[in-house]
């Protein structure tokens, strides 16, 4: 109930978030506001990302799972499979494609955090030029894709599927070499998962964290 939550908390039209210093022992750094193009780009330049919507929860773990760009672990199997070409990798091609991709069930995953009202505000931060996509395709059909945000040079990974195997792995390889291609000098990922410790990922400190994302933000870096 939102009448248990205490009022340091609770967000209300202003454009601010609480300091994400301040967090709670799971990472909750405050609860309410809206899903809108600024107040997401606040959030994100805070350190700080949306999980639910019913109400909207924002949050700021410890520790913070990251990708570093130029020790990213490509398996050998995978190096084999990349060299078969056997996806056309496109960027951008089908943002919204990727999105709903993300938000179907997967084994082990019946329900996804990717919701309607996710998939319309990241859509929007496309639209505007802030969220990306990178696409698998195989005969002309969407088989897997990764996508997420970026600011400066801040790269915040939401979420990637795959309907056809590694599909997903050669997207998440693609957008590596990309950032590195365009500069950027942190890759969030948020929390590390099986999938993504066996690629390298790795956990840091919120405080580490948060004094990277100082000098990432400012960085003229552009995905495009």
């Amino acid at each position: 109930m939102l009448s248990d939550i205490p009022n340091s908390l609770l967000l209300d039209a202003r454009l601010r978030f609480p300091d994400p210093r301040r967090a709670s022992a799971d990472g909750l750094v405050a609860i309410g506001g809206d899903l809108s193009v600024p107040r997401l780009l606040l959030a994100y330049r805070s350190g700080i990302f949306p999980w639910t919507v019913h109400p909207i929860t924002w949050w700021s773990p410890d520790p913070r799972a990251i990708f570093e760009l130029d020790q990213f672990h490509t398996p050998r199997s995978l190096q084999r499979f990349l060299r078969k070409c056997p996806f056309e990798v496109t960027e951008n091609r089908a943002f919204r494609g990727v999105m709903e991709g993300c938000a179907e069930p997967a084994p082990g995953r019946e329900q996804s955090w990717v919701t309607p009202e996710f998939l319309e505000a990241y859509t929007r931060l496309h639209e505007q030029g802030h969220a990306h996509s990178v696409e698998c395709w195989r005969a002309g059909e969407l088989v897997g894709g990764i996508y997420g945000v970026s600011v400066g040079g801040l790269f915040a990974g939401e979420s990637m599927f795959h309907r056809a195997s590694n599909a997903s792995k050669v997207a998440l390889c693609h957008l590596v070499h990309h950032l590195r291609a365009r500069g950027f000098a942190l890759f969030d990922i948020q929390m590390v998962t099986p999938a993504t410790l066996r690629l390298g990922a790795i956990e840091i400190s919120r405080s580490e964290y948060l004094r990277r994302l100082r000098r990432a933000v400012d960085l003229p870096c552009s995905f495009r």
